[in-house]
């Protein structure tokens, strides 16, 4: 099915009749996964208001080119970056002359200009504006440039006229902008991933935790974003960017990260659990800083909650993968791991190997499954990450087809 994840969609809006469809096209294009940001050319806000698209789209609308706060950081160049689709409509003749013309006389025009991305436009005009030799040419410069077109189509206008020129339906024109895209494996799916160390409190400034880095929880939330899911990361503290598209709750302890996951099993197809989540807390946690005294102290620790045989035994139960991160016997140790908690797979990695494992830039791992294991050979964590995903997209896919899942 055509969908927009994880795609950014800038929607220009000039001034045509037609306008007032664009609110629907703003609701049509979130429905398809897209996040949109609208500019309106001075005509269009004469037939439909700022207010009305930044309601529906939830981000600021952009109408003026020489916006001095925006421009302060170049704003027409940042959406021009921003945008995987530049989409206009409606598309009135006169846009499309400028268009043709490569003029940037408005922010609009100049976006066009500045954008690397696909242009996509919905004509809309009067029957003999569309028919008439100007646009005629206009719209064939336009299309020999590498911009799409969808429709016109044809029927009563606004003017009373029949025949061609009238903007294709909002729902036509979402389902061309998808068109554009290629869909992942993961296309549609919601995939939680757990990343990251945790941290168990011992007093007001002491912790116990282990040498995660989350680089590899962080890479595999990139891929799966790649492969179209919509995709939460549950982060323990780290000093890593949050990939683009991906939602990203931040916890510190066990007791949090648990908390932060069973809340969104109802809606979860896909569970990794990459976070080097710690097996013990302290019992009890001081008020104020121990101080340096003793020559020796005592901590009473308790287990903590296990994550991903919780998440495998909910009654929302997603397909889940575990990692075992092991010093010795790996392969026996991951087998064990994954019969005792349920899992659908597991992904396992010698942390003991130098050049591998924690806050290292590569990893290797072999992939294990009820039906399959597969080796996965030293490469970057961002390679593996995406080999992964695909080794997960493709055995839940199975699982699912077979009612395994």
């Amino acid at each position: 099915m055509a969908h927009l994840f994880n795609r950014n969609v800038l929607l220009g809006v000039s001034g045509g009749i037609a306008a007032y469809k664009s609110a629907e096209v703003v609701r049509q294009l979130q429905e398809l996964g897209a996040d949109v940001r609208v500019i309106m050319t001075r005509g269009a806000r004469e037939f439909i208001t700022p207010l009305t698209l930044q309601a529906l789209s939830g981000k600021p609308v952009h109408t003026e080119l020489l916006d001095e706060d925006a421009e302060q950081g170049m704003g027409h160049i940042e959406l021009a970056r921003w945008a995987d689709l530049l989409l206009l409509a409606p598309a009135t003749a006169d846009l499309m002359a400028r268009l043709a013309a490569g003029r940037a006389d408005d922010l609009l025009t100049t976006v066009a200009l500045a954008t690397p991305a696909p242009i996509l436009l919905a004509p809309a005009m009067n029957q003999q504006m569309w028919r008439d030799p100007a646009t005629i040419t206009n719209a064939e410069t336009l299309v020999q440039r590498g911009i799409k077109l969808v429709g016109p189509a044809e029927g009563q206008q606004a003017c009373g006229d029949v025949g061609p020129g009238r903007m294709e339906q909002p729902e036509v024109i979402c389902a061309a902008a998808a068109g554009l895209f290629q869909s992942g494996k993961l296309a549609g799916k919601r995939v939680v991933i757990t990343a990251g160390p945790t941290r168990e409190a011992l007093d007001p400034v002491r912790y116990i935790s282990n040498h995660s880095s989350g680089k590899m929880g962080y890479a595999l939330a990139e891929a799966a974003v790649a492969a179209g899911a919509r995709t939460t990361l549950v982060s323990g503290p780290v000093n890593l960017d949050v990939p683009e598209h991906v939602h990203c709750l931040k916890v510190e302890s066990a007791s949090d990260m648990l908390d932060a996951c069973l809340p969104l099993l109802p809606d979860c197809d896909i569970f990794i659990a990459c976070a080097a989540v710690a097996d013990y807390r302290p019992a009890e946690v001081q008020p104020d800083k121990i101080k340096k005294g003793a020559e020796e102290i005592n901590l009473r620790l308790v287990r903590n909650p296990d994550i991903v045989s919780a998440v495998a035994a909910s009654e929302y139960r997603p397909f889940t993968v575990g990692f075992a991160a092991e010093t010795r016997d790996l392969l026996t140790y991951a087998r064990d791991k994954m019969r005792r908690k349920g899992l659908d797979m597991i992904v396992a990695n010698d942390v003991s190997r130098q050049g591998i494992g924690f806050n290292s830039e590569d990893n290797e791992v072999t992939i294990l499954s009820h039906h399959a294991e597969q080796a996965l050979p030293r490469a970057s964590k961002t390679t593996l990450a995406g080999q992964i995903i695909d080794a997960v997209a493709s055995a839940a896919v199975r699982d699912t087809d077979a009612g395994l899942s």
